[in-house]
């Protein structure tokens, strides 16, 4: 028999956006320029939501999930992600958008190394790509948040 109830999110351990409105509207708003210097909303999604995978984040999974549906993003990009280096899916500069991503989301791990950074650079102007590591630098604040905090996605219907 199969039990088809969902199992309660864990309880949020604190709200920041409450506690801390200031600093959590300020990590909004450098999201937010971001992505407006990057002007690439597909790079963008796709940015967010890997560093949400690589750091579990369920709010932003769901968020950045939503948001590139919404945006025309197709399934089965989104369905391979976690796995893109072994896809079809994502064009050059995608990738090299995605490495970085992995690579500073893991920056101690992984320090950038340059083969990273210079891919990346090869396919951004910049201006474009201060402005991805600034995007790749808040969402991974915002994961942060999330992470610590439990900030769960609110329930489908």
């Amino acid at each position: 028999m199969t039990d088809e109830s969902t199992v309660p999110a864990p309880a949020l351990r604190i709200s920041l956006r409450e506690r801390a409105p200031e600093f959590y509207r300020s990590l909004l708003d450098a999201s937010r320029a971001a992505i407006a210097g990057l002007a690439d909303p597909v790079v963008t999604e796709l940015v967010n939501l890997r560093a949400s995978q690589v750091n579990g984040c369920a709010f932003c999974l769901d968020k950045h999930a939503s948001d590139a549906r919404a945006k025309g993003e197709q399934e089965h990009r989104l369905d391979t992600l976690a796995a893109w280096r072994e896809t079809p899916y994502f064009t050059a500069r995608e990738r090299a958008a995605l490495a970085l991503t992995e690579s500073v989301t893991l920056v101690a791990e992984t320090r950038v190394p340059d083969a990273v950074f210079d891919e990346a650079a090869k396919h951004f102007s910049e201006t474009e790509l201060a402005h991805l590591i600034a995007l790749i630098c808040a969402i991974n604040a915002l994961n942060r948040v999330g992470v610590t905090s439990r900030l769960t996605p609110a329930p489908k219907r």
